[in-house]
């Protein structure tokens, strides 16, 4: 879905503009049938809807950049034909993340199981066909979300290839003639509408591969100049992009998108609110994310580029898509990790550069606590509670949370200031004793305190009033 709405949107754009004219073999990893694809000719519909620079966007297209769709159980044979075309020269792949991973077995005359089985077979066939030439080999893009998942992806091909013990000769061309970049993308692309009938009959046809996909994109893509001139279609927009490094991109997406993400996300929740639409609507929710994304995470992030202040306005328009329905508790899977690995290193470079504290960051940090305060246990599974309903924990570190809000009074300003303690300088949650940025165990210890007492809603009300 993901690269229908953003590789084949970029392709069929291309196409149109008379700048690539090429299309696309869909190998799908899954089994069923393609009988969807094949009986309206691969077209389909591509929904852009959501909000971009202060407006709303609404428009179709009918994307006709798929040629055909292969089932790689089924069709491997016809998987293996693709390959030997002459003119084929892309691979684009999304697993998903568990789709990269080394699966030990064999690739010559089988159908592997593995994503990197199936790409190492397809380069094998690929160099049988046309003699290790040098000229045939492809550049390859995995989308999947890992950082540096091209060189990943190349690491565990080489290591199934020595694996199934494949000439050199072989292992030296996927080196000399196979280019394996690393890329980030972002699209949100929420796949077939559930009003889907009556799309159709607003369209006045009929589609069932219909897909609804954001106007924000971004693919940024780890290559030089000869991978820039092989993916000509990137000039069809530029939002797709090739660099010497895709660092800064990746930094922006972790620190901006998904460090607002995590420090808003508790503090909407437990102030009753279930979407991030709905903080987007609620005037206090929506000035907490402009001032965490404009005002405490983007002057951190001056050293990636003037591409970031862009970054971050869009951010704030994804936000604010009332087509999207992002719900809040989706979003804390994982919380506590999701606060070190994207918020932690916020809260150190503001402290840096302005001897200060981020306040709203701070707050999200104490309705975190706040949130991983269990009200139940059974049979060893803990739950949350809010106003009377209780909602379940997707983190890892539940259990540590549990047995150091044990038996603690939260209206004990000195127990709560002794639990806070402890937990910002337990090392199994934190990449730093968090006790030794100046201010911060008491700033979340007050939070904490205040949020119990009047409420996480009036509190960061009454707060965001007097800041």
């Amino acid at each position: 879905m993901l690269l229908r709405g953003l590789v084949d949107y970029l392709v069929d754009k291309a196409n149109k503009q008379n700048i690539f004219q090429g299309r696309i073999v869909v190998v799908k990893s899954t089994d069923g049938s393609t009988a969807d694809f094949d009986s309206q000719d691969c077209l389909f519909t591509t929904h852009i809807k959501g909000q971009a620079k202060g407006e709303l966007v609404n428009r179709r297209l009918i994307n006709a950049s798929i040629a055909r769709v292969l089932q790689s159980n089924a069709d491997w044979a016809s998987v293996l034909e693709a390959i030997r075309q002459p003119q084929l020269d892309i691979i684009i792949s999304n697993t998903t993340e568990v789709g990269i991973q080394y699966v030990e077995e064999k690739v010559d005359g089988v159908v592997p199981a593995s994503y990197p089985g199936k790409l190492l077979a397809v380069l094998l066939e690929r160099y049988r066909a046309f003699n290790g030439a040098l000229d045939k080999g492809f550049t390859i893009i995995p989308t999947e979300l890992l950082v540096d998942n091209g060189k990943l992806l190349k690491e565990i091909v080489l290591k199934l290839a020595s694996h199934n013990e494949l000439p050199h000769e072989f292992i030296q061309w996927i080196h000399t003639a196979n280019t394996f970049c690393s890329s980030l993308v972002d699209r949100i692309v929420p796949g077939k509408p559930k009003d889907l009938a009556a799309q159709n009959e607003a369209a006045g046809y009929e589609d069932g591969l219909w897909i609804e996909a954001e106007p924000f994109l971004l693919w940024a893509i780890e290559g030089d100049a000869k991978v820039a001139e092989k993916l000509s279609f990137k000039q069809a927009d530029e939002r797709m992009l090739v660099a010497e490094s895709i660092t800064p991109y990746r930094e922006q997406k972790l620190r901006i998108l998904n460090g607002s993400h995590t420090a808003a996300v508790t503090v909407g929740y437990l102030s009753g609110l279930n979407t991030v639409y709905e903080c987007m609507q609620h005037p206090v929710m929506k000035r907490f994310f402009e001032t965490v994304v404009l005002e405490e995470i983007l002057p951190t992030l001056k050293d990636l580029g003037p591409q970031t202040e862009v970054f971050a306005k869009d951010v704030l328009d994804r936000f604010a898509n009332p087509f999207i329905e992002h719900k809040l508790l989706s979003i804390t899977f994982q919380q506590s990790s999701k606060t070190n690995a994207r918020n932690v290193r916020t809260i150190l470079r503001y402290y840096e550069q302005t001897k200060m504290l981020p306040p709203m960051i701070c707050i999200g940090f104490a309705a975190t606590l706040l949130f991983l305060r269990p009200a139940k246990e059974e049979a060893g599974k803990f739950q949350g509670e809010r106003n009377g309903q209780f909602y379940d924990y997707n983190d890892d570190h539940i259990a540590i949370f549990a047995a150091y809000w044990h038996g603690v009074d939260i209206r004990d300003k000195a127990e709560a200031a002794a639990m806070v303690h402890q937990i910002l300088g337990d090392a199994r949650l934190w990449e730093t004793n968090l006790n030794e940025v100046p201010g911060f165990t008491d700033a979340i210890t007050e939070h904490l305190l205040g949020m119990s007492e009047k409420g996480v809603s009036a509190y960061v009300s009454n707060y965001s009033k007097v800041y």
